[in-house]
């Protein structure tokens, strides 16, 4: 019914003591995963700055991309040069996908136990939805 398996199998098992490929560490990954969304929010954070110049959006991508570094073993992150995109984007639509990105990278921040990036996650997620209330109120 079922033909047998003619190779080996390509999931190697620590039986044998010596792994086929490079293993990561949970913290590793978990380094990985989160300077990931904190580029995202970086790129986010500098598509803002561009629409909206603000010094504490400044600021927030300065330490978005300390923390970016550092979590890569000091490479720093790509920085997003913006120019005039048609349409031009929706800055509450920004916000909201700050605010998401802020809040992932919360998640795995504490998941990390890495405490300076949870403190600036959680501000960026205040700041975001700080920016949110006026426009989504006076739409109501």
């Amino acid at each position: 019914m079922y033909e047998p398996i003619r190779s080996k199998s390509v999931h190697s098992t620590m039986a044998d003591g010596t792994p086929d490929f490079p293993h990561r560490s949970r913290g590793e990954e978990l380094d990985i995963q989160l300077a990931g969304h904190l580029a995202a929010l970086l790129a986010v954070t500098d598509e803002l700055r561009a629409l909206e110049p603000d010094p504490g959006l400044d600021t927030a991508a300065d330490r978005l991309a300390e923390q970016v570094a550092r979590l890569r073993g000091g490479r720093p992150p790509v920085r997003l040069q913006v120019t005039a995109a048609e349409p031009a984007p929706c800055p509450a639509t920004l916000h909201r996908r700050a605010h998401t990105l802020a809040a992932r990278a919360l998640v795995v921040a504490a998941s990390r136990a890495d405490t300076a990036v949870a403190i600036l996650t959680a501000e960026r997620m205040d700041a975001h939805a700080a920016a949110l209330e006026p426009r989504e109120l006076a739409s109501r």
